[in-house]
């Protein structure tokens, strides 16, 4: 499925809503298995989280290939062929986008949830102890930062690449910088986005990692780049030099997905070369 089928009639992208939303069980080795990708900013949060908390031998992790083609993504090696195979082995008839993260029971051989926003959560709350992403005492206030990072910059950022309507262009672009210029006063002032690390910083890194790589030129995003933020860009660096961060963060990867995948934006599938950031502190 491409993102063509998740256009409006008036030109905007809407995102497909998940279709698989069980919540994990308790963590036991062996059983789970999460489908993942390098290149996707969703599934890069879970690949964070489950190193921030030490997670990796209670969840598998499989990195499928950064191209995808209509069959979906490939697992390299792997079995199934297709990401696409373990979509339609849980439920026939499905006919969406197959996307990453994902989870696979291997018990009940089913997949149990590529619901994104949900699955980091399922981790910190059930599964991993330290460090504390979501403290009890900030959640209201994580939850409203959650909200406004999605629909202001984390998804706003698709619905201005994939938009086939000068306004509805233009309102996503005005969201995101919008966004960026809060964010720019707020971390001026603060290390994280709260008074510590939390599931806020993990959403808004991943989009601020290919910010200025994917989204700006390839996206359209090109009001300012992540660089024109001194607080923000400080920020970007400190959180890629922690190993969970930095270590997950492949740029040939993110870069060979959006520009070869995304035909409709990049008919020529060139890879461009740049640019050249310096992400050490």
């Amino acid at each position: 499925m491409k993102p063509s089928r998740e256009i409006s009639g008036d030109g905007r992208f809407v995102r497909q809503p998940n279709r698989f939303t069980d919540r994990l069980g308790p963590p036991e080795p062996g059983r789970y298995r999460l489908y993942a990708s390098y290149a996707c900013p969703w599934a890069h949060r879970v690949l964070i989280v489950r190193r921030l908390l030490g997670l990796e031998d209670l969840l598998d992790v499989t990195i499928v290939d950064p191209i995808r083609d209509e069959k979906g993504w490939r697992v390299p090696g792997g079995d199934p062929e297709y990401l696409s195979e373990l979509y339609h082995a849980t439920d026939p008839g499905y006919t969406g986008r197959y996307t990453v993260p994902c989870v696979w029971d291997t018990h009940e051989k089913r997949l149990v949830t590529n619901d994104f926003p949900q699955i980091t959560l399922d981790l910190e709350m059930s599964w991993g102890t330290s460090p504390d992403l979501y403290p009890e005492r900030l959640r209201p206030d994580i939850e409203i930062m959650n909200d406004r990072l999605y629909h202001g910059l984390n998804n706003a950022v698709y619905e201005a690449g994939f938009a086939r309507d000068q306004q509805a262009y233009e309102e996503a672009v005005a969201r995101v910088f919008t966004t960026l210029d809060h964010l720019e006063v707020r971390l001026a002032e603060s290390a994280y986005l709260f008074d510590t690390l939390t599931e806020s910083d993990v959403r808004l890194y991943t989009t601020l990692a290919r910010f200025d790589t994917v989204y700006y030129p390839h996206f359209k995003c090109m009001v300012r780049r992540l660089t024109d933020y001194p607080a923000l860009w400080a920020y970007a660096r400190r959180l890629h030099a922690i190993p969970a961060f930095g270590e997950t963060t492949d740029f040939d990867h993110i870069k060979r997905h959006y520009y070869m995948t995304q035909t409709g934006i990049n008919p020529s599938r060139i890879v461009p070369v740049g640019p050249e950031l310096d992400w050490s502190l």
